[in-house]
């Protein structure tokens, strides 16, 4: 058994294992030394956000695995066994292939984050993960069902085309399930090192803005990983107006805790309202 295939029969496994690590890990640090003040209880908060959760990942497995037996890392042992994409048509040393391939996934759910903000009806399922009021480790995982389905087709799409290796598509997973968790996370870094950090990779106080209830913040910082994009597609903005312990979370339309904490509202929230607020249009305003 070779090491990709070794890998591809614990995916589950080493996912899971790193899911619950980087959970359990910003959580506690969440309440050793929070940055903000929480609008709502966390129990009701972390009850309803992984809820939403688990139940996504139930109906992603019930769609997926009639197409394919793991997802992404599938679609990568399918594109490889086919012969299907860019690095299973050119030869390209093992370990390039892995890089470059987490690279252009990550720059491909960046693409994919900007879309949402910017197309009505995407905008309409994104902004579950907009009207959370308060920003902990468990809004990183926060999305609606139709958004979580909608995005693994893109990837398995972007995968079929890229043909990246699977350990390439494990560890991208990997990383940026973690990183999500982390730069969600209610926590902060020492100023310093945060300036050096956010240079390469998004930190806590820089997707934070992201998350501002300003239309001219929540459509800046796009990135969930690798922090250039933004840079060099003009979406940077370094901190929030004011500040980020008073700063306000969330969208404008949704301010009840019954529409923002509880499954049901947040499965509703798509079919429900306007969408005349969707984001990336409305970027110039304050």
């Amino acid at each position: 058994m070779d090491f990709e295939k070794l890998i591809f029969n614990y995916e589950t496994q080493i996912r899971l294992g790193f899911f619950f690590g980087t959970l359990s890990l910003i959580g506690l640090w969440e309440v050793l030394a929070p940055r903000r003040k929480l609008t709502e209880k966390k129990w009701l908060r972390w009850t309803n956000n992984l809820g939403l959760v688990f139940f996504n990942s139930i109906i992603s497995m019930m769609i997926f695995r009639f197409v394919f037996p793991a997802a992404a890392a599938g679609a990568a042992l399918a594109a490889k066994n086919n012969g299907w994409g860019l690095f299973n048509t050119f030869e390209v040393p093992y370990w390039i292939a892995v890089i470059l391939s987490v690279i252009i996934l990550d720059f491909i759910i960046y693409m994919q984050h900007v879309m949402v903000h910017a197309v009505p009806l995407l905008w309409r399922l994104h902004r579950v993960h907009h009207a959370d009021m308060d920003y902990d480790v468990t809004t990183g995982s926060r999305f609606h069902t139709i958004e979580i389905i909608l995005s693994m087709g893109i990837k398995i799409a972007s995968i079929i085309l890229i043909g990246p290796p699977v350990i390439a598509v494990i560890l991208f997973e990997i990383i940026l399930n973690a990183m999500a968790m982390f730069n969600h996370g209610n926590i902060s870094l020492p100023g310093p090192l945060d300036r050096i950090l956010r240079w390469f990779v998004v930190t806590p106080d820089m997707h934070r803005v992201h998350h501002s209830i300003e239309y001219n913040e929540s459509n800046s910082n796009f990135g969930f990983n690798i922090s250039l994009w933004d840079r060099i597609f003009g979406t940077y903005k370094d901190q929030p107006k004011a500040g980020h312990e008073s700063m306000t979370i969330g969208i404008h339309d949704f301010r009840e805790s019954k529409q923002t904490s509880w499954i049901s509202g947040m499965l509703l929230m798509p079919f429900t309202g306007k969408d005349s607020g969707y984001s990336i249009n409305r970027r110039g305003e304050k």
